[in-house]
């Protein structure tokens, strides 16, 4: 069974490196494996990979020795920890806006004591059954992690008692859909978003939590980390397609 390189940085009080991906993309597993990235976050609730795609992927995870944050598009239990099964070192789960939802959340991918996942024992992740049963549960609960996405504004007024939820492991905040909310309710200079970066570190600090984010930017890679940030999003296929393909083209200027 393989270790998780996030939680390591976690324990080693670090803070790890995340790459995006929506495509079934092996190459960019490799590549950010060489690069020194710690996870790469596997997108399938806006993206649309089959299931027998993303199974496939994670023996290039395996393979490459880097974490998997795959974020579902399902809400549903047993498909929830079927990602965990197949490989999964992670998930993410969006617009987790309340105590009850993360107490459902971890009821699906923690085992007991700590939620109700079912029990296989056959999985990829159990290195289909080499291990005794009561060695995978300990490891499932120690070396897989559980990410919520606070996203709404009932999302950050809740986010100390979220936090608090035993099982969940790390807060992301994400600032796309939050910050839509907050435009919308009058946030013109960003201010209301900086104040729930910081209401999201406070809240992770004092209940021994992580949190992430994506960084947007350089400067935004650095605030992050000046704040404490345990796991950060910087750097994806789509970026770099969209940049490289801006390079490629300006060279067609004036020819």
């Amino acid at each position: 069974m393989r270790n998780s390189k996030v939680i390591a940085k976690w324990r080693e009080g670090k803070t790890a490196k995340m790459a995006t991906m929506g495509l079934f993309n092996p190459a960019m597993i490799a590549q950010a494996a060489e690069q020194g990235y710690d996870a790469i976050w596997l997108d399938n609730e806006h993206r649309a990979m089959a299931k027998r795609e993303i199974q496939a992927l994670m023996a290039f995870f395996r393979v490459y020795d880097i974490d998997c944050m795959l974020r579902p598009h399902t809400f549903e239990k047993t498909s929830l920890y079927r990602f965990l099964e197949d490989g999964a070192t992670g998930l993410m789960i969006p617009h987790v806006s309340t105590v009850e939802k993360a107490e459902l959340l971890v009821d699906a991918v923690k085992f007991p004591p700590i939620g109700d996942r079912g029990l296989d024992a056959a999985g990829f992740d159990s290195d289909f059954q080499r291990y005794d049963a009561d060695e995978y549960v300990a490891w499932a609960n120690r070396e897989t992690f559980l990410v919520v996405q606070i996203e709404t504004p009932q999302a950050v007024e809740n986010v100390d008692s979220i936090a608090a939820v035993e099982g969940v492991d790390c807060l992301f905040l994400g600032p796309g859909d939050l910050g839509l909310r907050y435009r919308q309710m009058g946030d013109s200079d960003g201010s209301m978003l900086e104040a729930a970066y910081e209401k999201v570190a406070e809240a992770a600090k004092k209940h021994g939590k992580q949190w992430s984010a994506p960084a947007l930017s350089k400067d935004d890679l650095h605030a992050r980390l000046d704040q404490g940030i345990g796991l950060v999003a910087r750097g994806g296929e789509f970026e770099f397609v969209k940049s490289g393909l801006a390079r490629s083209a300006a060279e067609f200027e004036g020819r």
